[in-house]
């Protein structure tokens, strides 16, 4: 492709790696049924999936190279904001109906995709969905007993 048809479409660098970035980085989109535990577990169970793929590690290799180039931490930074952004809606939904006190919805992310990341960078074992609630149980009862 031509250089100019390259800036037509992206007028520049951070676009066209955002662009790309959101394309291949895999979509692990966090659904709001009304029940933030399985929409929890759904999503972590989503992610490890998405971690163990050829682009999932590839992202993984983006997001960690993102503090050093800043011209992949712009990019990098606008996908996590948007998925944070969402995070933070269900999370919210979640505080209305009753389901768990207020809390920052970048906590509650780094909170539970943390263990996500370990299991699957080390590959010792598999992550499970026994994995994923088992987490999910643990940090919701944490943050529900630390509220009351």
């Amino acid at each position: 492709m031509h250089r100019t048809s390259v800036y037509r479409n992206w007028p520049d660098r951070e676009e066209l790696v955002t662009a790309a970035l959101l394309q291949y980085s895999g979509a692990v989109e966090l659904e709001d049924t009304g029940d933030l535990r399985h929409d929890l577990v759904e999503y972590l169970v989503a992610l490890a999936g998405l971690l163990s793929t050829t682009t999932g590690r590839a992202m993984q290799r983006a997001i960690q190279d993102a503090g050093e180039n800043p011209e992949v931490a712009l990019p990098v930074d606008r996908i996590s904001d948007r998925r944070l952004a969402r995070l933070q809606q269900v999370v919210d939904h979640a505080v209305a109906r009753g389901e768990l006190p207020p809390v920052d919805g970048y906590f509650l992310a780094e909170m539970l995709t943390g263990p996500v990341h370990l299991y699957v960078s080390r590959g010792l074992r598999p992550f499970t969905r026994a994995e994923a609630e088992r987490i999910t149980d643990v940090f919701l009862a944490g943050l529900r007993h630390t509220a009351g």
